[in-house]
């Protein structure tokens, strides 16, 4: 794989960024990192922060966080609220979700017009100074200046404003947040302190948080974006591994960080040798027709 393949392979849609039906109605979003953001924005609202935008979510809202895909999500949208996918919605009108689909939307929207982007999995700094909070943001190549940026696509200005967000969202710098092979390597190495690492407003810290994340970002660097909570293979099945396969975890953290050509390639070899490393086709399947279940019973 070339540079220009890896461009032309993020720039095509993958099983939850395919937006079917939706695709000519995306096209109406103006072009531009502000603008597809604020659309975005004006369709989803993250389950957890509800309250603070006046919503109280029902228990089918609350539900809605188990959707994967883009279509699915705009089905659950349009059904709300049919007017424009670009005009923004009143926020009990938005779809309630989690900063992984967030990112997915952003990321779908992004391959429709054209811009190679993906997912990324991680941990985020500016939310809490004293900890690195998992989270998800988009990842867009900008062109003209040769390189990946990140993009969070969910903090608007409510949010900015209770968590005191000081980096600019549409471009966060790499030290505020962490993909998980980054992670990984500054907790691997005591530049880092694991137990800062974690899910806001739980019990789940510490170094299997990355571990956990570090496959999630692998699949996304796959074009499979996993809810959060999706782990799979052998961080699903086996978690010791995280302490007797270390230089296994190492080498996979090593191709998150890079993200490169030379790095997909070599993380499909891997996964081709060692089936623990891969999302298995069964879980894909699933998941997609649960979406298409899902898209039914919104119909």
């Amino acid at each position: 794989m070339t540079h220009d393949d890896l461009l032309a392979y993020y720039a095509q849609p993958g099983p939850f960024t395919n937006l079917g039906p939706f695709a000519v109605h995306v096209d109406s979003i103006p072009d531009g990192i502000p603008s597809i953001v604020h659309a975005v924005q004006g369709l989803l609202i993250h389950e957890a922060f509800a309250q603070a935008y006046g919503v109280s979510l029902s228990a089918e809202q609350r539900a809605q966080k188990q959707l994967h895909g883009a279509v699915a999500m705009l089905s659950c949208a349009t059904r709300a609220d049919p007017r424009p996918l670009g005009d923004t919605r009143p926020p009990d009108r938005r779809v309630a979700v989690v900063c992984r689909h967030f990112a997915t939307l952003f990321v779908a929207i992004l391959r429709r017009k054209g811009v190679p982007a993906r997912a990324r999995c991680g941990f985020a700094n500016y939310f809490d100074k004293c900890k690195h909070t998992d989270h998800w943001v988009g990842e867009y190549w900008n062109a003209p200046e040769h390189r990946w940026v990140l993009v969070d696509a969910q903090v608007d200005k409510a949010q900015r404003a209770v968590f005191k967000v000081d980096v600019d969202t549409l471009d966060v710098p790499r030290d505020r947040f962490l993909v998980a092979g980054d992670a990984w390597r500054l907790c691997r190495t005591g530049a880092a302190d694991p137990a800062t690492f974690g899910v806001a407003g739980t019990n789940n810290w510490g170094i299997i948080e990355v571990f956990g994340d570090l496959f999630q970002d692998l699949a996304a660097l796959q074009e499979i974006e996993l809810l959060p909570w999706g782990w799979y293979g052998l961080a699903k099945d086996d978690q010791g591994a995280c302490d007797r396969e270390s230089d296994l975890i190492d080498e996979l953290a090593s191709l998150s960080s890079a993200a490169d050509a030379p790095a997909l390639d070599r993380l499909n070899a891997m996964i081709a040798a060692d089936p623990r490393l891969g999302v298995p086709t069964e879980t894909l399947a699933a998941i997609v027709q649960a979406d298409i279940d899902a898209i039914a019973t919104v119909a």
